[in-house]
């Protein structure tokens, strides 16, 4: 079985197939399925707006938590599309084990959202103890991580987030400010005068230029996303094209000297040495109780068009997870 998307418009676009049997060839592994998550990726998707996807129609599926059919191995891999399936094949390469203590929907719940939060916080911001930082979506799968793992390495976390999800940002240990209510930075300012010393941004376009503008001197800025491109049209590309100019351009002028020492950076997960490091440093914390993902909701497979639904018209809060 597997979930299909047909073409561009709305969830409705999915369908629920049967499929061929899948058969790894050399170099690959068949992994059964045990849970898979939804992600901002696939809302792109719908609108043809995530870069370099395939054709229509394809099986959509960012990261899968699964078992090695034959060995029984649990294991967690990126796969960018093609996880939506009860069977997977995949890379040999691009596979992690996993301990069989943690549970499958957890485990997805922090493949992407999890290593992604993590390797922005401590290796592109470098975040320390004392300083402040601003969390874009704080409620979000990636933001709710980012707050709690700022807050563990001792920093001061703000984070946007509509009014209905402040309670949430208050519990995790951060100072919510209301996206909806116009003029963030403004808002930013009040709580952070001085600036602050990193920015999280998934938004893109314009928003990255109101987070330059927020940095203390010697701040980072994380560009992660283009969500407030979603509805844009002409090449999916294109937002990214105008963020690299952007990026390109605060490099110059940091180079010379211009910027007070703050910096940008493009951060986008990807499998390898440094997300199988990161991921266990991330389950290594959830096991020890000291980080939690935020599961909005469980659901099966076969209900992936209604999850992508709530997700993409803001009712979900953290992470839907897809069970096999």
């Amino acid at each position: 079985m597997e979930i299909v998307l047909t073409g561009k418009g709305g969830p409705e676009m999915l369908r629920v197939a049967e499929g061929s049997k899948p058969r790894p060839g050399k170099g690959q592994l068949l992994v059964r399925t045990e849970a898979t998550g939804v992600s901002f990726a696939e809302v792109q998707m719908l609108r043809g707006r995530y870069p370099l996807q395939p054709k229509f129609p394809f099986v959509p599926g960012y990261d899968l938590v699964g078992r090695v059919v034959g060995t029984g191995e649990r294991v967690v891999a990126l796969t960018r599309t093609g996880a939506w399936r009860d069977e997977v094949v995949i890379p040999a390469k691009i596979a992690v084990p996993i301990s069989e203590d943690v549970d499958p929907g957890v485990a997805a719940a922090v493949a992407m959202n999890g290593v992604t939060a993590w390797e922005m916080l401590h290796v592109t911001a470098k975040v320390r103890a004392g300083q402040t930082v601003l969390v874009h979506g704080a409620s979000g799968g990636v933001g709710s991580l980012l707050v709690q793992l700022a807050r563990l390495a001792g920093a001061r976390v703000i984070g946007t987030a509509s009014a209905g999800k402040h309670d949430l940002l208050r519990s995790l240990g951060a100072e919510p400010v209301d996206y909806r209510k116009g003029d963030v930075t403004a808002q930013v300012r009040a709580l952070a005068p001085d600036g602050v010393d990193a920015v999280f941004d998934h938004v893109g376009g314009k928003s990255l230029d109101e987070s330059w503008s927020l940095l203390a001197p010697g701040g980072v800025l994380a560009n992660y996303g283009s969500a407030g491109t979603l509805r844009d049209s002409g090449h999916p590309l294109r937002p990214y094209v105008g963020t690299a100019r952007r990026m390109a351009w605060w490099q110059l002028r940091r180079l010379v000297g211009m910027t007070g020492r703050r910096r940008a950076s493009m951060y986008y997960v990807k499998p390898g040495a440094g997300f199988a490091k990161a991921l266990t440093e991330v389950l290594r914390l959830v096991a020890a109780g000291s980080l939690t993902p935020h599961i909005d909701r469980r659901m099966p497979l076969t209900e992936a068009a209604e999850a992508l639904t709530l997700l993409s018209t803001g009712q979900a809060t953290g992470k839907i997870i897809l069970e096999a």
